[in-house]
């Protein structure tokens, strides 16, 4: 048995992706026989110190979140300032084997901290906005400012991980004489589960998750809809599952162009009520700018649907396309129009291609394996620094 240390800011009910991955890994950990703490933000009645029936301990650190779907860069540096002071002191006491720092910043430092006061190493797990190059709004002057802290702490880390090839690929423009190894996302295929299969009907029903910012493409996905005939658009419901920053431009938007009454916008939803919104749905389209490895495509494969997704990184490692979805290049009004009239068009295709990813995520993805993937990696960059398991040690 070992302990693992889990760093991020975000923890579920906070958070997007990244923290659904850590909270996966961490449960899957501790399915192993393996001992979690994960140290994350604090927010509103939350507690402070939780320790779950499957064995993970959480610890919420004090920060300055105010938000649940988002946080800012002063949020950021807070959770940052906070870990660097109560992970060396979690870490004396708790004497964890490995850490995983998810983001290399705000996490990373914390992890390094523990690494220069008890010798315990530590992964990197990249998830996409923290590597240099990767593209969204605002964020370039944020890497120009943190490259060299990024590549600084990459490089004094047992492993640094990437969760695509893309991102990987990225990355290793970054800093090309570090190793970056590829660990995918997971999901869940139990809890994702297909609806019982039922005859097409005369409505085609699109859901879309995850935070509502211009990065994920939206604004494209409502030009995409008022293009079409008006026969075929008006058969097409839109699901947005998520929150966020551009959500009323995107309100106003959907109004100009008539769409609003074929649109909701629902804000998130609890971990237990994700699954109903995915069997509920007949498509599930992701029209994103960039991603590292978006797991809500992956619980959508697993939930039967068939995916309408951008041809980038991260996508490109989940979505087969003809076999499980459509693709199509960034900012291609005409192609995701295109695609979403063929699957109105086509309930046979959708059942297809819906078959075809709920086979390939049960086959190639599921976070048992992804956490023992972790879980190797970690233990081997342990073994390279000499160190004794803590459970052997006491």
């Amino acid at each position: 048995m070992a302990r693992f240390l889990l760093i991020n800011y975000e923890f579920p009910p906070l958070g997007g992706g990244a923290a659904n991955a850590t909270d996966n890994t961490a449960r899957e950990l501790a399915a192993l026989g393996e001992e979690v703490l994960v140290l994350t933000s604090a927010f509103g009645d939350l507690p402070r110190v939780e320790r779950r029936a499957d064995g993970v301990e959480i610890r919420r650190i004090p920060t300055l979140r105010r938000r649940r779907d988002r946080s800012s860069v002063v949020e950021m540096l807070a959770f940052l300032a906070s870990s660097l002071v109560m992970a060396p002191w979690i870490a004396a006491r708790w004497r964890p084997d490995a850490t995983i720092a998810y983001f290399g910043l705000p996490c990373g430092p914390a992890a390094w901290m523990v690494k220069a006061l008890s010798g315990v190493p530590y992964a990197v797990s990249l998830r996409g906005g923290d590597v240099p190059g990767f593209q969204y709004d605002g964020i370039s002057l944020y890497h120009r400012l943190a490259g060299p802290v990024i590549g600084w702490l990459w490089r004094r880390s047992s492993a640094v991980v990437a969760n695509s090839e893309g991102l990987a690929d990225l990355a290793r423009r970054f800093a090309p004489d570090q190793p970056i190894a590829i660990i995918p996302n997971g999901v869940d295929a139990a809890r994702f589960s297909p609806a019982d299969a039922a005859d097409a009907g005369d409505r085609l029903s699109l859901l879309f998750v995850g935070r509502v910012v211009r990065q994920k493409g939206l604004d494209v996905l409502f030009e995409a809809l008022a293009s079409l005939p008006l026969e075929t658009r008006s058969a097409i419901d839109l699901t947005i599952v998520g929150d966020g920053p551009v959500r009323p431009e995107l309100e106003e938007q959907a109004a100009r162009l008539g769409l609003s009454g074929q649109v909701t916008f629902r804000g998130w939803l609890g971990r237990d009520e994700l699954p109903a919104a995915y069997r509920a749905a007949d498509a599930f389209v992701f029209p994103s700018r960039d991603e590292g490895m978006p797991n809500v495509v992956l619980e959508a494969m697993a939930a039967g649907l068939p995916v309408v997704a951008t041809r980038i990184a991260g996508n490109r490692d989940l979505v087969v396309e003809e076999e499980t979805g459509l693709m199509l290049d960034a900012d291609d009004t005409p192609a995701l129009a295109a695609a979403i009239a063929r699957l109105a068009e086509d309930p046979a295709l959708r059942r297809r291609l819906g078959e075809g990813g709920r086979r390939r995520v049960v086959e190639h993805f599921s976070w048992r394996a992804v956490a023992a993937a972790y879980r190797d990696l970690s233990l081997a960059g342990r073994a390279a620094s000499g160190r004794v398991p803590s459970t052997q040690a006491e």
